[in-house]
């Protein structure tokens, strides 16, 4: 889950032209450093999994804690997606759609670059749709009227 949702947290929130590298995991670290990169959701970094007292937290939290993001449709998605890549006991229901999708988008991509290429635009409805829960309209604020 991590794999793309990161990518589309970055360039939506943190850094727009962000360039990502994806290489073996015996590789992550070594590429890091020759590139000047900053892994994530890789063992032993800082942004990845991490579990606090019972609570487990993923590399998207992570982000969001580093860059200090604090907007509230981003921290409830952020929730539908912990749901979708860990064990957490208020696992949304929406959780389950992402791990779905999620799943189904991995088989259809031929690599990472085109899996961030069509999942961005899943992580942008499902962000409008937090937006409009929090507000109240489930996501329907900006609907046009169906003809």
């Amino acid at each position: 889950m991590d794999r793309i949702a990161c990518p589309w947290l970055i360039k939506r929130f943190v850094d727009p032209e962000a360039e990502f590298i994806f290489v073996p995991s015996e590789k992550v670290m070594e590429t890091a450093k020759e590139q000047g990169a900053i892994p994530f959701d890789f063992p032993g970094t800082e942004l990845t999994h991490r579990k606090v007292g019972a609570r487990e937290f993923i590399s998207f939290d992570a982000i969001i804690r580093k860059y200090n993001l604090s907007d509230p449709a981003l921290l409830r998605l952020a929730h539908i997606v912990r749901g979708a890549d860990a064990s957490i006991q208020d696992t949304p229901a929406e959780s389950a759609g992402l791990e779905a999708a999620a799943g189904g988008f991995r088989v259809i991509a031929k690599d990472d670059f085109e899996n961030m290429r069509l999942q961005f635009p899943l992580y942008d409805a499902l962000y409008e749709y937090c937006r409009g829960s929090i507000a109240g309209t489930m996501g329907l604020a900006h609907s046009r009227p169906r003809s």
